[in-house]
């Protein structure tokens, strides 16, 4: 039975879900900010703010885990020697969704989710 498992599917298999949500983490990681739909947002801040995390303990056990979600040591690298140290004395809550309107063809929220400074 399906009680309490609340989890957004993205409309989209587990494989597939995955593979989105390490491609948007990384874009994040990379650029600062993306631009995306609320749903996949809010869905990526739950996947995101952990890895966050694990990058401000900076052990080598961390390090090796990042290599296997991430797809490039270029973004594992640069979260840990950029974005981490930035966020040592925060607890949590490390992006920021912004909404930023409609998309007019099919009525999706747009929001742009960017790191907070």
């Amino acid at each position: 039975m399906k009680h309490q498992k609340q989890r957004a599917t993205l409309g989209r298999t587990k494989a597939q879900r995955e593979a989105l949500l390490r491609n948007l983490a990384e874009s994040l990681i990379l650029h600062g900010s993306i631009k995306t739909t609320k749903a996949k947002a809010c869905a990526l801040r739950r996947f995101i703010e952990p890895l966050v995390t694990k990058a401000r303990r900076s052990t080598l056990a961390d390090r090796r885990m990042l290599y296997e979600v991430l797809y490039t040591k270029k973004a594992v690298n640069k979260l840990f020697d950029d974005i981490a140290p930035k966020y040592k004395g925060r607890p949590g809550g490390y992006t920021r969704i912004v909404k930023i309107g409609i998309r007019p063809t099919d009525g999706a929220e747009k929001v742009r989710m960017e790191f907070v400074s």
